[in-house]
């Protein structure tokens, strides 16, 4: 295969709803550039994506498909994401690696919630976009409200470059009015005629051409000259416009392909590889110095792995893109992550689970590799006298999560092994041995994420595994002031143990004064404080100690003891074993013994006397509440609404996006364990969320009763 120079390449990610057509898209274009023979089928099982047996046996794409084409002395390295929102970290990973993104709607559906996510993401990244109308010959689809809908989501920007004569199962013409052509062609598609626009085409054309030509012209001053003096511009004028538009999201330009017929397919990759940016036509990339580092191939070489894929009898397949330089076959590369040294033995150009062998690869293109001692997803390899690293790829928040554990007890490391070498395949799965909640969880992004995880432990790696509901992270405080007092004391022959400690607690909020006068029982308390030790609590929240011993009651050696012994109780508050947070202790008073107190009775008596006065100050539960957003449409706003709210969820506001109403509320956590998948049933997967982690808040008293009489009846159980 040709060696590609950096301005020869283009990097496209393919993106769209499930059902939208990638996987049939994907064999066209591979069968249009001679790639593969003949196009497979999904219901055959035999196409080059979705080409591992969890994909196959769910008829989903789930993970995403790197594949290259060849096309006019230009190379297309092209991703194919899966659709789901709950494989929204391929889609991630591919927009972050590539340059260009191609949306592809379903032409009887249109818009729907996974083209505005994914929309989203291209804007945050500054991606170009082309919509691409697929399915024209389904009886269902309407082009002219396909066309409409787009206009009212995302505005003027969106310039039709080619129209459906018809549509439904007649589809086999179409009008391109950057060509102002006719195409037609036959029933099994492929080669087009093509030949002049009919005459009862002809104004209609004429008049989206000049719309062409106008939002050609915006982005380039020559050009806009030109366009006032004559207006009309070049076909090569009009590409370079164009281009210039897409890549600074100036203009979404719309195609029309019928994807499994193969009709407009061999025009769309015309347009790819002639108008979209080159690689060094796009904004450059910042190592995490925030150091530009531009795609040249007489820089330094710097490659960045961005997938981990796991294959039956090879192992390890690693994707990675040239940042910077050349690599070439047999060069030795340093890890920047992991410090360790690594031989490129063999480099790969990709479609699917085909792989063709290269000598070399240059600045801006993407291959893979296998047989790498130790690189992980994420990481970047260099070359002598380069110090790269690179890390924009942000994953989204977890929504979704289960407590998992294996059937047979024996083999939890076997599962940790396997669950984590996962991960490299998929980032958005994040495994987590919660100390806290005494459970393995994994946290994905919805409940057909974490069901494709089971699948392939069990199918792939011959392992049952449980999934269950996780415990909620409550944490326990209190409401008011309390005092309390413990002796401990032990003789048992010898040395003997002795420490009594005297203490209030209250709780605490930033910026409280010193603490000066307590009442208690019409006994008057004052502090006379000596020192005070704040503790920032590693799961939030914070422990303030106040040392506040006068006359020697207490030895100082001995206040690090009764802390250590406050801690360990803040570790399991007495209502449901929570973590316990935001409490002000002040130890004012106590006793020693000369020859028996030691550590360990200090560390006992404030232990005691903390649980004692911290069940006598009010205690609370606290929940987590997550910011909850959803994009629903507006026709299931009700319905989701009234659901949210039977959730405890407080709803916060609302608003329209581009098509879509967009619910903002604050809901407990304990509430949203199933929501991805009722989510999906209330809208017929029509709708999405996002959720991230807001604030701890009381539960109310109903709720507390409820977890303290389980919580009972759990250590009841246990003991």
């Amino acid at each position: 295969m040709k060696v590609y120079q950096t301005n020869e390449i283009k990097n496209i990610a393919l993106l769209g709803n499930d059902g939208s057509g990638k996987t049939t898209l994907t064999e066209a274009m591979l069968y249009e550039s001679g790639i593969i023979k003949r196009r497979g089928r999904i219901t055959a099982k035999n196409t080059v994506s979705d080409y591992f047996p969890v994909e196959q046996e769910y008829g989903y794409s789930v993970f995403s498909t790197v594949f290259h084409v060849e096309w006019n002395g230009k190379k297309l390295n092209i991703i194919d994401c899966p659709g789901s929102d709950d494989f929204v970290g391929a889609a991630m990973t591919a927009l972050n690696v590539t340059d260009t993104a191609i949306l592809l709607l379903n032409g009887q559906y249109g818009p729907e919630v996974g083209t505005q996510n994914h929309f989203r993401y291209t804007e945050k990244l500054g991606k170009p976009v082309i919509f691409l109308v697929n399915q024209l010959d389904n009886e269902k689809c309407d082009f002219d409200s396909v066309l409409e809908q787009l206009k009212d989501n995302y505005g003027s920007k969106v310039v039709p470059v080619q129209y459906p004569l018809a549509t439904g199962p007649d589809f086999n013409s179409l009008i391109d009015v950057l060509l102002m052509k006719k195409y037609t062609w036959g029933p099994d598609g492929g080669a087009p005629t093509i030949e002049d626009i009919p005459e009862e085409e002809k104004e209609k054309a004429q008049e989206w051409h000049k719309t062409l030509v106008e939002a050609a012209a915006e982005h380039d001053e020559t050009l806009m000259e030109k366009f006032f003096e004559s207006e009309s511009l070049t076909e090569d004028e009009m590409r370079e416009g164009i281009r210039k538009g897409l890549a600074a999201r100036g203009m979404f330009p719309v195609f029309c392909v019928c994807a499994g017929k193969d009709m407009g397919v061999r025009r769309l990759m015309e347009f790819l590889g002639n108008v979209v940016p080159f690689v060094d036509e796009m904004p450059t990339v910042h190592n995490t110095r925030g150091v530009a580092v531009d795609p040249k191939a007489d820089a330094p070489t710097s490659l960045y792995f961005f997938k981990t894929a796991v294959e039956p009898h090879i192992g390890d397949v690693q994707y990675f893109k040239v940042m910077s330089g050349v690599v070439h076959e047999g060069d030795d590369l340093s890890n920047a992550d992991r410090g360790s040294k690594e031989r490129m033995a063999q480099l790969y150009v990709c479609a699917g689970s085909t792989r063709e062998k290269v000598e070399e690869l240059r600045a801006g293109d993407i291959g893979c590799t296998v047989k790498l001692k130790d690189v992980k997803t994420g990481n970047t390899l260099n070359g002598k006298d380069c110090e790269n690293r690179f890390n924009f790829i942000k994953y989204p928040n977890p929504k979704y999560t289960r407590a998992i554990r294996p059937v047979n007890e024996a083999d939890i490391e076997k599962m940790m092994v396997i669950l984590n070498r996962m991960r490299e395949e998929d980032p958005t799965w994040v495994v987590e041995q919660s100390k806290e909640l005494r459970q393995i969880l994994v946290h994905g992004q919805g409940e057909f994420h974490l069901r494709t995880l089971k699948w392939r432990i069990e199918n792939n790696e011959k392992l049952q595994i449980q999934f269950y509901e996780p415990r909620i992270p409550y944490r326990e405080t209190i409401t008011k002031v309390a005092r309390a007092d413990y002796r401990h004391k032990k003789q048992s022959g010898g040395a003997g143990q002795f420490g009594e400690v005297h203490l209030i607690v209250e709780p605490y909020y930033e910026g409280m004064p010193a603490p000066e006068t307590y009442k208690f029982d019409g006994q008057e308390f004052k502090m006379n404080v000596k020192g005070t030790e704040t503790v920032d609590l590693e799961w939030g929240g914070k422990l303030v100690f106040v040392n506040c011993v006068v006359g020697g009651a207490i030895d100082a050696r001995f206040m690090p003891a009764i802390l250590k012994g406050i801690m360990s109780r803040m570790e399991q508050g007495p209502l449901t074993g929570s973590y316990a947070r935001d409490v002000r202790v002040i130890v004012y008073d106590g006793k020693m013994h000369p020859v028996d107190s030691n550590e360990v009775s200090f560390m006992l008596a404030g232990r005691n006397a903390f649980s004692e006065a911290f069940k006598n100050a009010g205690p609370k539960i606290l929940e987590p509440i997550y910011d909850v957003e959803v994009f629903v449409p507006s026709d299931k706003l009700g319905d989701v609404m009234s659901d949210m709210q039977g959730r405890r969820g407080m709803i916060m506001g609302m608003s329209s996006e581009k098509g879509y109403e967009k619910l903002a509320a604050k809901v407990p956590l304990k509430e949203m364990s199933n929501y991805s998948t009722s989510l999906s049933s209330l809208t017929g997967g029509r709708a999405s969320f996002i959720m991230k982690f807001a604030s701890y808040e009381l539960v109310p008293t109903d709720v507390q009763n409820k977890l303290m009489k389980e919580f009972e009846e759990q250590e009841g159980e246990d003991a």
